[in-house]
C-alpha cells in the first residue's frame, strides 16, 4: 500500500452543531470516532448524505456479507486505500473470508479461487480498468445473482472506489485499533 500524507484534519467535534456531533457520535467503533467519520464531519452536509447511500451499501443491500467483502477488498486494493483495506480486512473476517482468501485477494481472480468469487474479483478488476463488466464476466455473476445483486455489485465496488480515492486524497490516517497502524507509528 503506497503511504498518504493527512491533508484535512480530523474534526474537532466540539466545534460542531449538537445534530452534527449526534451523527458522528452514531458511528463510534470500539467506543471511537474512527477517522474517516472524524474527517468527513468537517463536511456535514456531505458526510450526511453520503453515511445514507453507504449505510445502504455496508448493511442493507442485496450481497450476502461475504461477496460484498471480496468486492470491496479487491478494489480497496487495487486503489492502494490502506485505511479502506484495513478496516475491511476486520470487516471481511466477520463475514466468513478466512486469512488466507485475504492474501489471495490481492492477486486477483486468478489466484485460484472457485468460480464465483473469481467472478467478483475479475467484476472489479474490469470496473477499475475499463469501467465496465465484461460479458463473460457478467454472464458468470448472473448464474447465482438476480438483477438487485447484479446492480448491488456495481455500486458497491463504485461506492468503496469513490471512497478509496476520498481516503486516500484526504489522506484519512489509520485508527489506532486497526493493525496496520502499528507499521506507521
Amino acid at each position: 500500500m503506497v503511504e498518504r500524507k493527512q491533508r484535512v484534519p480530523l474534526c474537532d467535534l466540539s466545534t460542531l452543531s449538537a445534530e452534527d456531533r449526534e451523527m458522528a457520535e452514531k458511528n463510534r467503533v470500539e467506543g471511537k470516532i474512527p477517522n474517516i467519520f472524524a474527517t468527513l464531519v468537517n463536511h456535514p452536509k456531505l458526510a450526511r448524505s453520503w453515511l445514507r447511500f453507504a449505510g445502504y451499501i455496508l448493511g442493507r443491500q442485496t450481497l450476502p456479507a461475504r461477496d460484498r467483502e471480496l468486492a470491496i477488498l479487491r478494489i480497496g486494493w487495487l486503489n492502494q486505500a490502506p485505511y479502506e483495506w484495513e478496516q475491511h480486512v476486520r470487516i471481511g473476517r466477520r463475514s466468513g473470508i478466512s486469512e488466507a482468501e485475504i492474501e489471495r485477494i490481492k492477486q486477483g481472480p486468478e489466484a485460484g479461487w472457485e468460480h464465483h468469487d473469481a467472478a467478483i474479483l475479475r467484476a472489479c478488476d474490469e470496473l477499475f480498468e475499463n469501467s465496465v463488466i465484461s460479458d463473460a464476466t457478467w454472464q458468470s455473476l448472473a448464474q447465482r445473482y438476480n438483477t438487485q445483486q447484479m446492480m448491488d455489485l456495481v455500486f458497491t465496488i463504485g461506492q468503496y472506489n469513490l471512497v478509496s480515492w476520498a481516503l486516500n486524497s484526504l489522506g484519512v490516517p489509520l485508527d489506532d485499533f486497526l493493525p496496520g497502524a502499528k507499521n506507521t507509528n
